[in-house]
Order: structure tokens, then sequence, then C-alpha cells
């Protein structure tokens, strides 16, 4: 429990600034959208408001050090941030042999695939036209780019973490779809739609 409170804690220290960067690029956007007669509704502007706030905190989570998040749960604790001398960047490690790190530990697998359902959830319900090809693209995409970068950063490029990544992604997505099924009108609320003349 106390690991689920310190991830938790930890998207939530990368949260605060992603939503402060989506309020600075909140009056030219919408400033975009009257030029092109269009209007987004509370509804959409909460829930991209949302996005963006869970892209920041699965990017603090994601893209830094391990000792990053554990300072941040230290601090959770009440201990002081540890900065101990850790470089920030450090080759990492790699395994391309599949099914091998989460075959003894299905939290973990849950917790993969839990975490990254939003980003096929949110792009299918916040824009039109997205698909399940989109939503596997978008899996392998995102996913690539941050196991990639975890070589740089003394983590590790894991084969299974892309597969299971992008296995939330394609849920989130068929989420979006049951729920499309059964509250059209309601998903509708989240697109941009045409200026009332």
């Amino acid at each position: 429990m106390n690991r689920i409170l310190g991830y938790g804690f930890s998207l939530g220290c990368g949260a605060l600034p992603a939503l402060a960067v989506f309020a600075c690029f909140f009056p030219p956007r919408q400033r975009r959208l009257a030029d092109m007669r269009l209007s987004s509704s509370v509804w959409r502007e909460g829930m991209l408001a949302l996005f963006w706030m869970f892209c920041g905190g699965m990017a603090l989570l994601t893209l830094t050090p391990r000792w990053v998040v554990w300072s941040l749960i230290d601090c959770l604790h009440g201990y002081r941030w540890n900065v101990g001398g850790y470089p920030f960047f450090e080759r990492g490690t790699m395994n391309l042999k599949p099914f091998q790190t989460f075959r003894f530990d299905t939290y973990i697998l849950a917790g993969n695939i839990i975490m990254f359902t939003p980003f096929g959830f949110f792009a299918a319900l916040l824009w039109r036209g997205y698909t399940w090809r989109r939503a596997l693209l978008t899996g392998v995409c995102i996913t690539g780019f941050i196991e990639c970068w975890q070589l740089c950063v003394g983590r590790a490029f894991d084969i299974d973490d892309l597969l299971f990544n992008t296995l939330g992604v394609l849920c989130g997505f068929w989420i979006w779809l049951g729920l499309r099924r059964l509250a059209p009108d309601f998903v509708r609320a989240f697109h941009v739609r045409p200026c009332k003349e």
C-alpha cells in the first residue's frame, strides 16, 4: 500500500507542473479555436487538463532515474530529499527476452497495463477519428520512447514493458469503445464543436 501511495504522490508531483503548462497554453488555444469557429466545452477542457496532468505525472514516474521517485517517496514519509551524489544520466540495462519480468509478479503486470490505459482512453475520448490502429501506434511509440530513454537514466529497456504498456493503451481504447456504445451523447460532449452563429 505504501508503494501505491508513493507512486500516487510521485504522479501528483509531475501533475502540478503539467497543469501549470496547460494553463499557460489555454488562452492561445482558445483563440485558435475561435479563429476556426470551433468551441470546446467545459467538460472537454476539464478532461484535457486531467490528461495533461496524467502525462506530467507519468513523465516524472517513467523518464527520471529511480532515485528521483524513491526520494519523493522518502519526502512523503518525512525524510529529507536524497540527492546523495546519484547521477541523472547513467547507462541502463536491457531485456529483450519476452515474458521474463512479469513471469512471477502479476501485480506489476496489472500495474503496467492499468498505468497506460489512460493514454488510449483520453486520446479516443478527446479526438475524433481515433482508431484501434492509432491506439496501437500510440502505445508502441510512447512506450518505445520511454523504454529507450530509460536506457540513458540508469533504468532498463524491457520488452515486457513495451508489450504490456501497449496492451494498456489498447485497453483504454476498448474501454472508450464500450462507453461510446453505452452513452454516445456523453462521449460527444468531449469533442470540439462548431460555434453557434
